[in-house]
């Protein structure tokens, strides 16, 4: 295969394996799960965690998929005996991997907005009593 395919392809396999670690991280800061600590500060470090994976998700397949489309647009308007009709044109896939690559760094920065703020931490959440409504008789 030429070296452009070989390495869209390897950067799309890293997107994968970035993707998958960044989904086992993300469950793992959940709030709503119980695993791992059940410190929410570093709940929300582990999920800030998962987000930077599905950032550098993100930013791998947009390259994999515009070094792919530099890749066509250099070979459309490349001078060749090919017939104009027989060239490579944009297709479906290249639009579906950019908008991938979009949402995953959106959903990634999302994850990263998760940080606690500087007076939350380390600030441990304690309930308050509440007062009683019922009359205490001497």
């Amino acid at each position: 295969l030429a070296v452009h395919i070989q390495t869209s392809r390897a950067l799309m396999v890293i997107s994968l394996l970035l993707g998958f670690f960044g989904i086992i991280v993300s469950v793992v800061g959940m709030k709503c799960t119980k695993v791992g600590e059940e410190d929410p500060v570093t709940k929300s470090r582990i999920a800030v965690a998962g987000g930077v994976l599905f950032v550098l998700s993100g930013l791998c397949t947009l390259a994999a998929v515009s070094l792919y489309a530099t890749q066509v647009t250099h070979e459309f308007f490349r001078e060749s005996t090919i017939p104009i009709n027989a060239r490579y044109e944009f297709g479906s896939a290249l639009f579906v991997g950019w908008g991938a690559a979009s949402l995953s760094m959106l959903g990634g920065s999302l994850l990263c907005c998760s940080w606690p703020a500087k007076e939350r931490r380390g600030q441990q959440y304690h309930r308050q009593a509440q007062p009683s409504t019922a009359r205490e008789y001497v």
